[in-house]
C-alpha cells in the first residue's frame, strides 16, 4: 500500500531534487573533519582502556545524522509532492432518443438468447450507456403502449427502468402505431436539433388507437428521425404459451414481422430499417444506429491537486527538535 501511495506522488518542482545530492556531501565532511579533530597518543599496552566504551560513545554522531535527514525532509517538502486527481467530464450536443419496445407476448420466443425480450433490453441497455452526452427516454407496448421513462439525462436511470421491464400486465397484441405515437409525443416538445425514435417490434400491427400510417405522418410532420427494427428469425420459434390451466407450454410458433411496414415508417421519416435474427445480429444493428446517429463530443479534464509535503516537513522539525533536545541533555559538553 505504501508503495502505491508514493508511485502516484508527483513534485511541483522536481529540480529542487537535486539538492539532495548535498546530504552524502555534507556527510562526508562531517567525517574528514572529525577524523582530522582526532588525537592520537602511543601507549606500550591497551589493557587498561578494556571496557572503557560508553552507549554515549557509540550514538555521539546520532546528532549530525538527525541534522542530515532533517535537511533531506525539508528538500522533499520544498519540492511540494502532491497527488493529482483527473476527472474527465464528457460535455457536446445530444441528440434525444426515446426507445420503443414490444413487450407483446411474442417477444418471449426463444429464438434468441435467454429471449428475444431479454436481449433487447441488454444491448439497448448497452446502447444508452454508450451514448453519455445523449438523453433518452423508454416507451414499451404491446396491445397498448406505456411511457416507462420520459426523456432524461440521468443513464442509470433510463437503464434501471429498462432491465425492470415485464411484459402480461398490458392487454397483448402488437400496437405499432400507438407505441411510436406516444414516443413521438415524449419528443414532440424536446428543445434538440435531432430526434431520433427506435422502435424494435416483433409482429405486425394488430391493436391500438392509432394506425401506424398515421404515427408515420406525425414522425415526418415532426421531422422526427425513426429506426425501426424487426427482430426474429426465420421460419419458426420456440415460444412459452400460457394454457387454459395456467400452466405453460412450448409451442413452435410462426415468425410474423411486418416488414413492409417497418421499412414504410423509416424510410418516410429518413431513418432505416433493420433486421434482427439472433443476438449478435442485434448488437450490430445497434451498432450501425449508434454510427449513423454521430454526436459532437467534447472530453474535458479538470485536475485537482492534494499537497502532501506536510509530513515531510513535520519530520524535519521534529528531527531538529530531537537533535536540540538531546544536544543539551544526553550530550551536553558541558555541566
Amino acid at each position: 500500500m505504501l508503495k502505491a501511495f508514493y508511485d502516484s506522488i508527483e513534485f511541483a518542482y522536481p529540480q529542487l531534487l537535486f539538492l539532495l545530492l548535498a546530504i552524502p556531501i555534507l556527510g562526508g565532511w562531517y567525517i574528514s573533519r572529525l577524523n582530522r579533530q582526532m588525537a592520537s597518543l602511543k601507549v606500550s599496552s591497551l589493557k587498561s582502556f578494556h571496557n572503557t566504551a560508553s552507549w554515549k560513545r557509540t550514538f555521539r554522531h546520532i546528532g549530525i545524522l538527525l541534522r542530515l535527514i532533517a535537511i533531506a525532509c525539508l528538500i522533499l517538502a520544498m519540492a511540494r509532492p502532491q497527488i493529482h486527481n483527473d476527472q474527465k467530464k464528457a460535455e457536446g450536443e445530444g441528440i434525444d432518443i426515446v426507445l420503443c419496445i414490444d413487450v407483446s407476448g411474442s417477444m418471449l420466443a426463444q429464438d434468441f438468447t435467454p429471449n428475444r425480450l431479454e436481449a433487447a433490453k441488454q444491448v439497448a441497455a448497452e446502447f444508452v450507456q454508450s451514448r453519455p452526452t445523449d438523453r433518452f427516454g423508454l416507451v414499451i407496448f404491446a396491445g397498448e403502449s406505456f411511457t416507462q421513462c420520459p426523456i432524461t439525462s440521468d443513464h442509470d436511470v433510463v437503464r434501471a427502468q429498462i432491465f425492470s421491464i415485464r411484459g402480461g400486465f398490458m392487454v397483448d397484441g402488437t400496437a405499432i402505431g400507438s407505441g411510436l405515437a406516444s414516443s413521438l409525443d415524449r419528443l414532440r416538445t424536446s428543445t434538440s436539433k435531432s430526434k431520433v425514435v427506435i422502435l424494435l417490434t416483433d409482429g405486425e400491427n394488430n391493436g391500438g388507437l392509432i394506425d401506424p400510417t398515421t404515427a408515420k405522418e406525425m414522425a415526418r410532420a415532426l421531422g422526427i428521425k425513426v429506426y425501426t427494427i424487426g427482430i426474429g428469425s426465420e421460419g419458426f420459434a420456440p415460444t412459452p404459451v400460457k394454457t387454459p390451466g395456467g400452466s405453460i407450454i412450448m409451442q413452435r410458433e410462426k415468425v410474423n414481422i411486418d416488414e413492409k411496414l417497418l421499412n414504410e415508417i423509416a424510410t418516410a421519416t429518413n431513418g432505416k430499417y433493420f433486421r434482427a435474427r439472433g443476438n449478435e445480429g442485434l448488437k450490430v444493428v445497434y451498432s450501425e444506429i449508434d454510427q449513423l446517429e454521430k454526436t459532437k463530443v467534447e472530453i474535458v479534464t479538470s485536475r485537482k491537486s492534494k499537497e502532501k509535503f506536510y509530513p515531510f516537513a513535520f519530520a524535519a522539525l521534529a528531527c531538529l527538535l530531537l537533535e536540540t533536545i538531546l544536544k543539551f541533555t544526553v550530550f551536553r559538553k558541558f555541566p
